[in-house]
């Protein structure tokens, strides 16, 4: 098992290293000039001559050789200092720590709660298969893959506004200051997500459970005695996790990096809107460290995936 963690650590390392090569080269090589338009729309829309422009890149240090800026980017990324928006100025660590927390509650709530339903849908439909039971799960869950998160959470906007007179709190309320407003802000948007979330994992429980229904240790299982509940339960349930664990990973790897649509819709101030709102700006800086910030996040849910496959399987670890 500790060989198996090593290789996953040693081939997690380059990746994330190849990563940020790609981020910082990226934000190199696109077209167009975002320093002199967030310097013009600062200034009033006045254009700088050339030597101004000049001027202003070698203050930030834009005119340094590649590598130099690169290295300079990773020893502030390692302390920690990870700069300051064009705009607002504010340091992008603050805004990332202010607003992180609440993406990573909307996150989580809705890969647990699409793991509560989602599973055991999968799991009875699987177990009563081709009955009436089924067929009518089945056809709940194509119903809420299609449907987009985005619209669900326009319509429990609607609802909650027009019905119970009742919107939630729009500033940013951590958890541990008042659980109650920053639970009302995070938990519809975490339903709106989770319930597609609930379907695409129901159905793929389904049919992962499915398949291991015909695998020798389960007739095996059946053959001793056992309560068909029991081998679901015990045999079958762990031997189908492996593909419902790597979407779950996936899902809360795209989760954390912010639901655009949704945070948008409900208006929650998480790091989707950041981005948004740093697209919008042509805040370079803010993006370039946001989209490291979701590599890192990916690269590390990826990792953990990795172990959990040991953890649940220990047939495929490396000896």
């Amino acid at each position: 098992m500790s060989r198996y963690i090593l290789r996953r650590l040693l081939i997690a390392i380059p990746t994330l290293i190849g990563v940020t090569i790609l981020i910082f080269l990226a934000m190199r090589v696109l077209p167009g000039d975002p320093l002199a338009v967030v310097v013009s729309e600062s200034a009033g829309r006045q254009v700088l001559s050339e030597a101004e422009l000049a001027s202003l890149r070698a203050s930030l240090g834009l005119d340094r050789p590649y590598y130099v800026q690169y290295l300079q980017w990773m020893g502030e990324v390692v302390s920690g200092e990870l700069g300051s928006s064009f705009w607002t100025k504010e340091p992008i660590r603050d805004l990332i720590l202010r607003r992180g927390p609440i993406t990573a509650e909307i996150a989580l709530f809705a890969v647990l709660f699409s793991w509560l339903v989602g599973v055991p849908i999968g799991m009875l439909s699987a177990l009563w298969r081709n009955s009436r039971l089924d067929y009518l799960l089945r056809m709940g869950i194509t119903v809420f893959i299609a449907v987009p998160s985005f619209w669900l959470g326009l319509l429990t906007i609607l609802f909650t506004v027009l019905v119970l007179s009742w919107r939630p709190p729009l500033s940013i309320v951590q958890l541990w200051e008042d659980p109650l407003t920053n639970l009302s802000m995070t938990l519809l948007p975490a339903l709106a997500v989770g319930l597609g979330l609930a379907a695409g994992q129901a159905r793929m429980t389904r049919s992962a459970a499915l398949e291991v229904l015909y695998e020798d240790y389960i007739r095996t299982a059946r053959a001793k005695g056992l309560n068909e509940k029991l081998v679901m339960w015990r045999h079958v349930f762990k031997n189908a996790m492996l593909p419902v664990i790597t979407t779950s990973g996936l899902a809360l790897g795209g989760l954390l990096g912010g639901a655009v649509s949704v945070e948008r819709a409900f208006g929650v101030p998480g790091l989707g809107a950041l981005l948004v709102q740093a697209l919008n700006d042509r805040d370079w800086m803010m993006i370039q460290n946001l989209v490291l910030i979701y590599g890192l996040i990916f690269v590390v849910i990826n990792l953990l995936i990795d172990l959990s496959y040991a953890w649940v399987d220990p047939r495929i670890r490396y000896e």
